[in-house]
């Protein structure tokens, strides 16, 4: 995408390892989405007809991770845990506080969220490794597969707490927060200790159809190869006390592998989750003739979550494609020219976001489809740059292009009577470019400027980007 940059990203290399903790069973968390195996059957709690429905019971079925009836986000309360459904956004309940042993559970509504009869605390089973208990904060009892069966559809109901294999749950994690392992044997070290000397063969080593969360840990250090996250429901955790101290960097190029083949990484995976690392494209500009373009991640896996990540390169560094839905969290992204591009639905949240030439560029070079409502948001982020008055907030990649910086800190770096610039036939006042409460010395309001108004910010919220058919919501 754009011109060529001037200068080029050197990054010093060192020494890397990956660690690896238990593929399925956690310890639930708040934030957290999982799917509930029972521990007599392992089938998994389930909406019977996947109903929206206030009162629609709770059954137990053979598990599909994907099956949005099946997936259960644990939010925390003052009493205890909320356990919300991911397909109808409604709560675990026990009807009418039922006391009563046998009683099936259903969903409804979980309003504020305070009601005691659908909060839960969870009690790690004494007798089974890596499973818990899961008890009613109103009744006392205890979630469980009635009688034990292996039977599909078998109700799953509140019986009087005791640690056998009916009443025990593992929480196997789709998505959300995990913890970050402080012991056990290293999957990849560089240095023969672990179980795999690269990042790609821990990821090739996990089986194709995986249906529940695997981490991977990365210690402090550089990595050089080339990485494709193939597999869902992987979780790439550098461990060092910074992302910057564990890299993961190549320097592929649009010269010698096209714009979309020059990436360092590739995600193409769902549910992936990568935290507390970098990703960095270091292209030496000057070693090539042409197709300076050299892309540091590309993202094509739909829910992937970015946490405390940085993304280094100079033109062109994030791909985000069309079938992609990412949330970015307390990252940093730099870059010179279109260094976010794509037709893809990605939020940052809190991030940071550099452009570092000295004469600058345009931050974004999004194609979105016309009909998709929603393409990039930068929430409550900080823009910077290496000079004042002449970094552009983006370009239209394709006509269509919608892109929208909301309540975010916008330094002098921002050209501020006319941050959208055009892009071959590509008008910025065709495409979607909004802007909505920002501050700081680049942000302003002039006809260059288009603002959403305080009725119409409310359909342009974190949540309502990511939403999509399934209502993913990572920002909670």
């Amino acid at each position: 995408m754009g011109l060529p940059a001037a200068a080029a990203l050197v990054v010093a290399s060192a020494v890397v390892a990956v660690a690896w903790p238990s593929q399925a069973a956690v310890a639930p968390v708040a934030g957290g989405v999982y799917t509930l195996a029972s521990g007599s059957s392992g089938k998994c709690v389930d909406v019977a007809g996947a109903s929206a429905d206030n009162g629609a019971l709770l059954v137990q079925v053979a598990c599909d991770a994907a099956a949005a009836d099946q997936q259960w986000r644990v939010v925390a309360r003052s009493g205890g845990f909320n356990l919300v459904n991911a397909g109808s956004g409604r709560c675990v309940d026990v009807p009418n506080s039922s006391t009563v042993s046998g009683t099936q559970l259903q969903q409804w509504g979980c309003g504020d969220g305070s009601k005691p009869q659908q909060q839960w605390t969870f009690t790690a089973s004494s007798a089974a490794s890596g499973k818990y208990l899961v008890r009613s904060v109103v009744s006392g009892l205890c979630v469980s597969n009635r009688d034990g069966s292996t039977a599909g559809n078998n109700p799953v109901v509140e019986e009087s707490c005791s640690d056998v294999a009916r009443m025990q749950w593992t929480f196997n994690q789709l998505s959300g927060p995990t913890p970050t392992p402080t012991t056990g044997t290293p999957t990849v070290a560089s240095d023969g200790t672990g179980r795999y000397r690269t990042v790609q063969a821990a990821i090739d080593a996990v089986p194709s159809n995986n249906g529940s969360r695997v981490v991977i840990t990365i210690k402090p250090g550089s990595y050089r190869e080339i990485v494709n996250v193939n597999k869902p429901y992987v979780t790439l955790q550098g461990l060092g006390s910074s992302p910057s101290n564990t890299l993961i960097v190549n320097n592929r190029s649009a010269y010698t592998s096209g714009t979309s083949g020059s990436y360092t990484a590739l995600i193409s995976a769902r549910d992936v989750t990568a935290d507390n690392l970098t990703f960095s494209n270091d292209l030496d500009e000057s070693t090539i003739p042409s197709g300076h373009q050299a892309v540091a991640l590309r993202l094509d896996g739909d829910r992937t979550t970015l946490t405390n990540v940085r993304v280094l390169g100079d033109q062109d560094t994030l791909l985000v494609n069309d079938s992609a839905r990412a949330y970015v969290k307390n990252s940093y992204v730099e870059g010179t020219v279109d260094f976010i591009f794509g037709g893809g639905t990605i939020v940052f949240h809190s991030c940071d976001i550099y452009e570092k030439r000295s004469s600058g560029g345009p931050i974004t070079a999004a194609s979105t489809a016309a009909g998709k409502t929603y393409g990039y948001l930068f929430y409550r982020s900080r823009v910077t740059g290496a000079a004042a008055n002449n970094t552009s907030l983006g370009r239209p990649w394709r006509p269509d292009a919608q892109v929208l910086y909301q309540e975010s800190t916008l330094s002098a770096t921002i050209a501020t009577s006319q941050p959208w610039t055009n892009m071959s036939s590509n008008t910025w006042q065709n495409a979607r470019f909004l802007e909505y409460r920002n501050t700081g010395a680049g942000a302003t309001v002039n006809s260059n400027r288009p603002q959403l108004s305080d009725s119409q910010a409310a359909n342009y919220t974190p949540q309502r980007y990511l939403a999509g058919s399934d209502g993913w919501n990572p920002a909670g």
